[in-house]
């Protein structure tokens, strides 16, 4: 796949691509280790730039709450482990940050490729989102989400909101 191509989209219903990355600590993280119970995969483009840290606070404050329903979260960026390091102990984030520098996973779930970023075309991480059920399948498959507002949007798609 070339920079520039955009990998296919997945839907619900479709297998998740498995992958191996390591967390800010250098462990190798598989998503077959979930297998059993669902799991978040969120992909954004950068550690500790507004957006991507209001959207992992977000994840941060609401984990209580997915992983009582059984729900458990992983964050996936290009960012190099130390830079998740700093990122992770700066906001006190309490699930793992993957790595993913040669963007294979991001490619692998369609998001990495051509968006459209302040009226110009560019190639990079699409923000996108989804909930892999206990049997490896996509339930919910979210792209170009905003960061403000989209964890809640998901709690509510979930039906996890609360009153």
């Amino acid at each position: 796949m070339t920079e520039t191509a955009s990998a296919a989209r997945l839907a619900p219903g479709d297998p998740a691509p498995e992958f191996t990355l390591p967390d800010a600590d250098g462990n190798e993280v598989s998503l077959s280790s979930f297998r059993g119970r669902r799991v978040v995969v969120y992909f954004y483009p950068a550690a500790s730039t507004p957006g991507c840290t209001k959207q992992a606070c977000d994840f941060r404050d609401s984990l209580a709450q997915l992983n009582d329903a059984g729900i458990d979260v992983l964050g996936i960026s290009p960012d190099k482990p130390a830079k998740l390091v700093k990122f992770r102990d700066h906001e006190s984030l309490t699930f793992p940050l993957l790595s993913d520098p040669e963007r294979s996973v991001l490619a692998a779930y369609g998001a990495f490729g051509e968006k459209t970023m302040y009226g110009k075309k560019t190639v990079g991480v699409i923000r996108s989102t989804f909930v892999i059920g206990a049997d490896g399948r996509v339930e919910v498959a979210q792209y170009n989400v905003r960061a403000t507002g989209h964890v809640a949007k998901l709690l509510r798609d979930l039906n996890l909101a609360t009153a």
